[in-house]
């Protein structure tokens, strides 16, 4: 089992910047990547970046590309996602995800909003 918890969410205005962290506990020795999710209000869940285990590789959504940098520290066991330059269309609950060999893994979310 993987216990995931997300923290960092909030509200800001657009244009600013917010870190979301998510520590990792548990089964991870296995872990393949990790990442983050998000899904606001009436839209389906959507993906937003991931980092390798090892943490040499990532990806991002094209709509948060140049904006979003997702990090990891290993020693802590934790996720982070940089986000700037954030636009009202962020808004959402971002949920971390685990990906390991024959399951996948899921925070309980925090809840970013974004004003105009």
């Amino acid at each position: 089992q993987v216990q995931l918890v997300e923290s960092g969410g909030g509200l800001v205005q657009a244009g600013g910047s917010l870190r979301l962290s998510c520590a990792a506990s548990g089964r991870l020795f296995d872990m393949h990547a990790m990442g983050w999710f998000r899904q606001a209000i009436g839209k389906e869940r959507e993906f937003v970046a991931a980092i390798s285990w090892s943490g040499g590789d990532t990806v991002y959504a094209d709509s948060v590309k140049g904006r979003f940098t997702i990090s990891r520290d290993n020693a802590k066991n934790t996720v982070y996602l940089q986000m700037n330059s954030l636009k009202p269309e962020d808004t959402a609950v971002y949920y971390c995800n685990a990906l390991g060999p024959s399951n996948n893994y899921w925070g309980q979310g925090t809840q970013v909003t974004v004003s105009s």
